[in-house]
Order: C-alpha cells, then sequence, then structure tokens
C-alpha cells in the first residue's frame, strides 16, 4: 500500500545544503520533504577524520536559523585573523604579505573551522525533531513529475510525494538538473587537492593562512585541537595533479615531510594526523538555476576552485536567498514554486555565484606561476592592498560574505513567518 504525503516543498539530497535548507524551512513553519539515497551517517562521534569545513559568518546565520549551529556536536574554531603570502616551496615567505584581522571591521571572526562529523551530528539531530518535516532515506526515486499545477515525487517503494517545489540538492551530477536539460559550463584546472589534518607544536592563535605556492594554494586553517589547546590545523594543499599524484602514494613519514616543507616551521614540529583525502579541482556553472517547479542550490548550481575557502559557503548562501523567497511567497498567499517567485530566487544567487566563480578563478591563474615577474607583481600587490584600508575591508567582508560579491538575503521572510 503506498504512502502520499504533501509538502510545500520536495528536497533532492540530504548532504550540507540540503539537509539545511530542509531544516531552514520546517523552523520557518514551511512544510518540507526531504530524500537521500544514502541512509543519514550514524548519530555517534567517529574519530576525527581529517575533514573540517570553514564556515563564514553569514553561513552561520543560516545555520543558527536553521537550529542547526546550536547542534554542533563541539564548540567550532574562530578565524580570527587570516595571513596571505607568497613563496616557493622550502623556501621561507616573502616578508611582503596580507594580514587581515576580523577586529579592523568590528567582528569576532571571519568564521569558523567545523569539523565535518560535527555538523553532521549537528544536521542528524535537528531533522527529526521538527514538525513538517519528513526525511526519506535511504530512499530511491522512481520518477519525478513536474507541470504547471505541481510536483509529484514517487519513490520505488510506492511513496508518492506532491510538492509545489522540487529542489535538486545532489550536487554536480546532478540528476535533476540534466532532466530538466539545464546547460553546464565546466573547466578542469588540472590540479588535485590533499585535505587532511596535523598537530604542530604550538597553537596557531586562531590565524588562518594562506600560501600561494606555483603549483597552488597551501591553506593552514586552524582547528580547536585537543582539549581546545590550538595545536591541531587543517590543511587544503592545492596543486598540480602530476605532483599530487606523486605525493599521494608516498609513505606516512615521507608525506609528513612534504606537508611540513609547505608548511614551514612557524608553528614548529608538524605531524599529520587523521585520515587524507583527495579531491580532483574544476568549475562548473549552471547556466540558469530554475526550471518548471525546480530550483538548484548549492554544487547543483555551481562548483568553484577552493582556493578561498567559499564553495560550501555559497550553498548556504543559496540556501538562505531561497528559503527566504520560499517563505515570503507563502505569507503571502503565492504559489511557492511559481516562476515569478523562483525569477527572484535566480536574481538573488546567481550573478553573486558568478562573480565569486570569476574571482577565484583569476585568483588561482594569477598565483599558480612560478615566473619571477609574475610573482614579484603579485607580490608587490599584496603589500600595496595590506596598505590600503578600503582595499582591505572590501577583502575582509568578501571572506565574511559580506561584500556585494558574495551577498546573502537578510532572512526576513523567514524570520516573519516562523
Amino acid at each position: 500500500m503506498s504512502t502520499h504525503v504533501t509538502a510545500t516543498v520536495c528536497i533532492v539530497g540530504a548532504g550540507p545544503v540540503g539537509a539545511t535548507l530542509a531544516c531552514l524551512l520546517a523552523e520557518a513553519g514551511v512544510s518540507a520533504a526531504v530524500i537521500d539515497q544514502a541512509a543519514l551517517p550514524p548519530m555517534e562521534l567517529p574519530e576525527f577524520d581529517g575533514r573540517a569545513y570553514a564556515v563564514a559568518l553569514t553561513s552561520r546565520a543560516v545555520l543558527e536559523q536553521a537550529g542547526v549551529w546550536v547542534r554542533l556536536g563541539a564548540a567550532p574554531c574562530p578565524i580570527r585573523q587570516i595571513r596571505v603570502s607568497d613563496g616557493l616551496v622550502g623556501r621561507p615567505a616573502s616578508p611582503l604579505h596580507l594580514h587581515f584581522s576580523a577586529s579592523d571591521v568590528g567582528e569576532d571572526a571571519f568564521g569558523w573551522m567545523v569539523e565535518a562529523r560535527h555538523l553532521r551530528i549537528a544536521l542528524n539531530a535537528q531533522l527529526p525533531r521538527l514538525p513538517g518535516l519528513s526525511v526519506f532515506a535511504p530512499a530511491r526515486i522512481a520518477s519525478v513529475t513536474r507541470g504547471a499545477e505541481g510536483a509529484e515525487v514517487r519513490l520505488e517503494d510506492g511513496t508518492v510525494i506532491a510538492a509545489r517545489l522540487v529542489v535538486a540538492a545532489e550536487g554536480r551530477q546532478s540528476a535533476l538538473r540534466t532532466e530538466a536539460g539545464i546547460p553546464v559550463s565546466r573547466w578542469n584546472y588540472g590540479q588535485d587537492a590533499i585535505v587532511c589534518a596535523v598537530r604542530h607544536e604550538r597553537s596557531h592563535l586562531n590565524v588562518a593562512v594562506e600560501h600561494f605556492l606555483p603549483g597552488g594554494p597551501f591553506a593552514i586553517l586552524p582547528l580547536p585541537g585537543e582539549g581546545g589547546d590550538g595545536r591541531t590545523s587543517a590543511i587544503v594543499w592545492s596543486d598540480r595533479t602530476a605532483i599530487i599524484d606523486r605525493v599521494w602514494e608516498l609513505p606516512p613519514e615521507r608525506f609528513a615531510r612534504e606537508v611540513a616543507r609547505r608548511f614551514g616551521d612557524h608553528l614548529g614540529r608538524v605531524d599529520p594526523v587523521g585520515l587524507r583525502w583527495r579531491y580532483p579541482l574544476s568549475a562548473l556553472v549552471a547556466h540558469r538555476y530554475t526550471d518548471t517547479r525546480l530550483a538548484l542550490v548549492g554544487d547543483a548550481a555551481h562548483g568553484i576552485h577552493p582556493i578561498a575557502g567559499q564553495g560550501l559557503n555559497l550553498g548556504f548562501r543559496d540556501v538562505g536567498a531561497l528559503g527566504d523567497v520560499i517563505a515570503a511567497a507563502v505569507r503571502a498567499g503565492e504559489d511557492p514554486g511559481s516562476a515569478a517567485v523562483l525569477a527572484r530566487y535566480q536574481a538573488a544567487r546567481r550573478p553573486a555565484n558568478v562573480a565569486m566563480l570569476a574571482a577565484t578563478d583569476a585568483l588561482d591563474r594569477l598565483f599558480s606561476t612560478g615566473f619571477g615577474p609574475v610573482r614579484l607583481a603579485r607580490t608587490l600587490g599584496l603589500a600595496v592592498v595590506d596598505q590600503v584600508p578600503p582595499l582591505k575591508r572590501l577583502f575582509m567582508r568578501t571572506a565574511m560574505g559580506l561584500s556585494p560579491m558574495a551577498s546573502l538575503s537578510p532572512l526576513r521572510g523567514l524570520r516573519d513567518a516562523a
């Protein structure tokens, strides 16, 4: 016997972006269903696996509104300062650099580092407690029908979900985007990234470092550490694929030496902890974010280089903007899946996302070269920006998600609907 469920919004994909949107809508009193073909990860705390997210100031606001931030499994680590430098592997960084402090713009932090497992635990704790939110995981979709009057999602177990809007949050290989015929542009950077974590002798003092090397950026991001000692950092090491191929096969002790060569000695001895992960680096932009009764969010709509740490944050900003227009439509008695409502979402997010993609692409092309004259010019450029307060404020506000390029809706509709 089949089960029939009615929801205002049906979200396909229960990753960080899709699950946060489901929680955000339910907290605002908008009925929602979320589907994922995989079971939600277990609630137990596994050992730290080396993965963490940089959550910007505006993304924290979205997670707070969704009721997720308060449920994090451990205190996040604030990023209070950012240091940007240029150099070569195994050599001291140039004395010309950029140094940002959140206090310079009246904030306590640019953002927070959150372990991936703790965000998942928070989402898993929040999803089942919200009235008006149905979770189907694991579940496989048999068909999705979208039309002028509404949408219907059929699961292989016979469950039928009727909704006003379907949201594609299933990542870069989005089947819903493909089925809708939405074209995408992609390009490969010829780089891979290794993600891991390290322990070091001295505290990072809540300073994040972006060290530009010829093969790609090497980011050092502060984590709380054991007992909050500040002696653990997350690493995002981007480099040419051929170099990552060689490094990836190294035994632990030789891998540790390669990490230490790029890390530098400012925090003393460095030792990798947890697992290491590898990701190919590419960019993706959907030519539009909407179709009949369909909206794209997160990686289904865009993918960027990790050089500025903004990938997941763009997804959270999508969530804030889409949640805002849906709640405002419900409050006004509009159809939240109508073309007019979806056009507001696309206008709020696509230009900002495309601008961020263009900026990260340009940064990678500028900094991923060891050509002497280019290195000299960009190093001098860093020094100039460091001495020009308006430019520094623009960079800092962008890191927080507060600049026009990274604009986020103020969630007015969600607050009013809650």
